[in-house]
């Protein structure tokens, strides 16, 4: 594929390796956005996503509204992974909707969403949790997609124009046709036409990512490994994603994989990080200066 148009209009080259290192999940619990603010405030984090159906959605709401410079965009939320921490959709209680679960809650996996879930009913859920997050003093940047529910050929045109609707850059990857089908197994009818539908985005003047790398959600994360995947990053525009959060009480009772998120938060207020980020030469932005190019 051709280089990436966003580079130029950012002011780099098109060998220059671009990311942004994103947090995701914020607000899922009180350890997220503590660990969230602290990142902040050291400095290497440059962008996050929040969801807005879980209950630590107001307090996210009033960090940002207290940090207006806050690089912060909607975690499009349609599934709800966990075993005793549940949460619904904004938008209906309609079990027709194939939003909700026999529990009453949004379904834990992308696998019951895809196949239950209403398109349109997904597209109304998708515009209630951007309306809340942008009524509650959220200046958002993006929105992203909690656990890639939204890549599939029901949700993927609602997603894409409920976000241009509020002129909010959509997370999307310039794929071609082959990795639509590699990555999301769509067939090939659906993916040549996801593949077209880029195409017109990135002609539209819409920026789209190149790369989509991060830190696992298991095993063990030391130093080494955080600056291999950094290292592996190609040339283009890449997002980086981790999962950070404090060590707490609650985080435990939540999470089964609450020792990465922990390991994401400790790796991401490295020095030692920090200093190889910049040795390595790697150009970090937020999502601001990509939701300005949308605007423009």
């Amino acid at each position: 594929m051709h280089p990436n148009p966003v580079l130029k209009k950012l002011g780099f080259s098109e060998t220059d390796r671009v990311v942004i290192l994103h947090a995701d999940d914020i607000g899922m619990c009180q350890a997220s956005l503590t660990a969230y603010a602290d990142l902040v405030d050291f400095g290497l984090l440059s962008s996050a996503a929040t969801m807005v159906p879980c209950g630590w959605f107001p307090a996210v709401a009033a960090y940002c509204r207290e940090h207006p410079q806050a690089d912060m965009g909607v975690h499009i939320t349609l599934t709800c992974e966990w075993d005793m921490y549940r949460w619904g959709p904004l938008s209906t209680t309609d079990p027709a909707s194939g939003l909700l679960d026999s529990e009453g809650y949004l379904p834990r996996t992308n696998r019951e969403v895809r196949e239950h879930g209403d398109s349109a009913a997904a597209g109304v859920e998708i515009e209630a949790q951007i309306v809340r997050a942008l009524a509650a003093g959220v200046d958002a940047t993006h929105i992203d997609s909690h656990m890639g529910s939204v890549f599939h050929s029901k949700f993927l045109p609602g997603y894409m124009q409920t976000g241009l609707k509020h002129r909010l850059p959509p997370f999307m990857l310039r794929w071609d046709e082959n990795q639509i089908k590699k990555e999301h197994g769509m067939d090939d009818e659906t993916a040549q036409a996801a593949a077209r539908m880029i195409e017109i985005l990135e002609e539209q003047g819409i920026p789209l990512f190149d790369h989509i790398s991060g830190m696992p959600l298991d095993g063990e994360k030391p130093l080494e490994l955080a600056q291999q995947k950094l290292s592996e990053l190609q040339p283009g525009l890449s997002v980086f994603i981790i999962h950070p959060a404090h060590d707490t009480p609650e985080l435990r009772a939540i999470a089964r994989d609450w020792p990465a998120r922990v390991a994401d938060f400790q790796l991401f207020t490295s020095e030692k990080l920090r200093d190889f980020i910049r040795e390595q030469g790697i150009r970090v932005i937020g999502y601001r200066p990509l939701r300005d190019l949308l605007r423009s």
